[in-house]
């Protein structure tokens, strides 16, 4: 049987750098919630969304047309980004406007897209 590399070939605990580590990770509710939101990014048409929306705020109308979708499809994967808090959105008379959310989103995808880019 071959020699396999990329696991430990002896067992042994590192007692004080996993307790450090355990002290320090963050309440699984919180990684379930940051995994979710990693879901909601993980669609590329939400990701292409986000990405016009990063440029400008704009209504379904206008993300539809920019993404050659229509507009119930956008609407649906907004919904979906809404429910992440990934997105807000306005009401401008008959239209509903949409911008991201936060600074935070911004600075996920840019982060993401240095990450791709490299």
């Amino acid at each position: 049987m071959g020699q396999v590399e990329d696991v430990c070939q002896v067992e042994c605990i590192h007692s004080d750098t996993v307790a450090g580590v355990a002290a320090s990770m963050d309440r699984d509710e919180a990684l379930f919630q940051l995994a979710e939101l990693f879901k909601a990014l993980g669609d590329s048409t939400r990701v292409r969304i986000l990405h016009a929306l990063s440029f400008s705020e704009l209504c379904v109308c206008d993300l539809a047309c920019l993404l050659k979708m229509s507009s119930s499809a956008v609407s649906h994967q907004l919904r979906v980004l809404r429910s992440q808090k990934i997105v807000k959105y306005r009401k401008d008379g008959k239209n509903v406007i949409y911008s991201l959310d936060d600074d935070h989103v911004s600075i996920l995808l840019q982060h993401g897209l240095e990450h791709v880019n490299e």
